[in-house]
């Protein structure tokens, strides 16, 4: 009976300290905080349990979506719930996901000390449910960071860019001359060159940076993406991490992914240790300076430097990366100058001027120029990413201080179109603005598709590279226009993508 009355007791009190952790975590927490930023000045729509402001954000853009979306200006569309917060508070204010304080902000002088400070403002802790899909260096702070970073700088240098480039050619080449077939039945197609660029976008990551095969690739990068849309599915996930414990189907299904995609990984690693072994390879691409690494760290004493699951994770980011944010920016770019025919047909006759008929080499797409400013243009429009920060201690942020175990938030897509900024066409597709260099392009340096500072997207050139290959052979081979049944919907989850594809008419030459 006493031993009964006992576990009782006990199981009483667990589940007490439960619930008041509970408690503490969806409503007495969050509304200190909440407290504390009003003394600092910086207010927002009040929070509201467990959800905070996300009922108001899904209904506001409930409304939003009622209406098309015709033109750039697309924040009324994508986050009306942020636009109508910038509005109202201006330069800096809170918006609560879920029960998470994330203070936003869009003056220019606090955006470069959140940015340039990253040591105090870092990177938030990766949700459980991100954890599942991809960590890697984005993810990183401090020594792990500049570990990484260190490691995998070399692989982005311009000799061995070089030395890619022609798996580059092979992967652009097939997606070219399957277009042509389609198009040659009878002089034009259809196509959504958001798919096209996503499967030629997991060729080019499996070709030049680990040597796979296409079909280890493929394989890879269709995991990922379903992962990604399990974890999008709920909004919630994102906030209430705890989720992942019920046993729900979708989140067996995370899990199952998660293992094969590492066991798929496990066997590029597998085979390419093989092949070093016996002579077959060499240490040239990402895989092959990550491996290195890893095996230069096992014979050093100081055990600081790479695991086989830091490589397995790295290799996890470059598939998702690699892949995603080129899709995003050719498939806008695409459908940007369908919009805007008059700079399709300059960029065209660029691309002649330079190379004329002949196939693109490395050097020509240098020469570019106007192809750049248009990608840095459309790149202002349609950012992949958001930047956020986070704060383990108490930070001053100008005259403000910012207590612990909040996110500060720079809402790239906001900024890039601020008329204070960037004039009074801020809404305007117009390249011309980047033509004499970046930092002339507006009165703020405040542009960062890729990041910021030392903390830029270290795959950028890879990237551009890329993209500038494909677009310069599509444009020597199509033109093209929107396809009717194309609906301008700009979705903001992980990066930015077209919600419905990017339905483009392509028509031969």
């Amino acid at each position: 009976m006493a031993a009964a009355t006992l576990i009782a007791a006990t199981v009483g009190i667990l589940v007490a300290i439960f619930c008041a952790k509970v408690l503490y975590t969806i409503w007495w927490w969050p509304k200190m905080i909440e407290k504390k930023l009003k003394k600092e000045g910086i207010h927002g729509h009040p929070y509201k349990l467990l959800f905070g402001n996300l009922k108001e954000m899904m209904k506001m853009s409930k409304e939003a979506k009622k209406k098309p979306l015709l033109n750039h200006d697309i924040i009324p569309w994508v986050n009306p719930f942020l636009l109508h917060l910038s509005n109202t508070y201006k330069r800096i204010f809170v918006l609560w996901a879920g029960p998470t304080p994330r203070v936003t902000v869009t003056d220019p002088k606090l955006i470069r000390e959140v940015l340039n400070r990253y040591n105090e403002f870092h990177k938030p802790e990766a949700n459980a449910f991100i954890h599942l899909f991809v960590t890697g260096l984005a993810s990183y702070d401090g020594e792990k960071w500049d570990t990484h970073r260190k490691i995998l700088n070399p692989a982005f240098h311009v000799q061995k860019l070089k030395r890619m480039f022609p798996a580059f050619s092979v992967c652009c080449d097939e997606m070219i001359n399957r277009w042509e077939k389609l198009v040659s039945k009878t002089g034009s197609c259809e196509l959504d060159v958001a798919d096209e660029f996503l499967n030629l976008g997991g060729d080019v990551i499996s070709r030049a940076a680990f040597g796979s095969n296409i079909e280890e690739g493929r394989s890879i990068f269709l995991l990922q993406k379903e992962q990604c849309e399990l974890i999008l599915a709920s909004p919630f996930t994102l906030f209430f991490p705890s989720l992942r414990f019920l046993p729900t189907a979708s989140n067996r299904k995370a899990r199952y992914i998660h293992k094969k995609v590492i066991s798929l990984i496990r066997g590029i690693i597998e085979k390419r240790e093989d092949a070093v072994r016996r002579g077959l390879s060499n240490n040239d691409d990402i895989l092959g300076l990550l491996l290195k690494a890893r095996n230069e760290d096992k014979k050093s004493k100081a055990g600081r430097g790479l695991t086989t699951d830091d490589v397995i994770e790295e290799c996890k980011e470059f598939y998702f990366a690699g892949q995603d944010t080129t899709t995003a920016l050719l498939s806008w770019t695409m459908v940007v100058l369908s919009m805007h025919p008059e700079w399709q047909d300059r960029a065209r006759n660029e691309v002649f001027q330079v190379i004329g008929k002949n196939k693109p080499k490395f050097d020509d797409l240098n020469q570019l120029k106007l192809m750049s400013i248009i990608f840095q243009e459309v790149l202002r429009l349609y950012p992949a990413i958001f930047l956020i920060r986070s704060t383990s201690k108490s930070t001053k942020l100008g005259n403000m201080t910012i207590p612990p175990g909040v996110q500060v938030c720079v809402p790239t897509h906001l900024v890039h179109r601020d008329p204070e900024v960037w004039g009074d066409d801020a809404l305007v597709f117009n390249p011309e603005r980047f033509s004499e260099g970046i930092s002339k392009a507006a009165k703020e340096q405040l542009y960062f598709p890729f990041g910021w500072g030392p903390r830029m997207c270290i795959g950028m050139n890879f990237g551009m590279l890329e993209a500038k290959l494909i677009l310069s052979q599509i444009l020597q081979h199509f033109w093209f226009e929107l396809s009717p049944s194309y609906t301008h919907a700009p979705q903001l989850t992980l990066i930015m993508k077209p919600q419905y594809g990017a339905q483009i008419i392509v028509h031969k030459h």
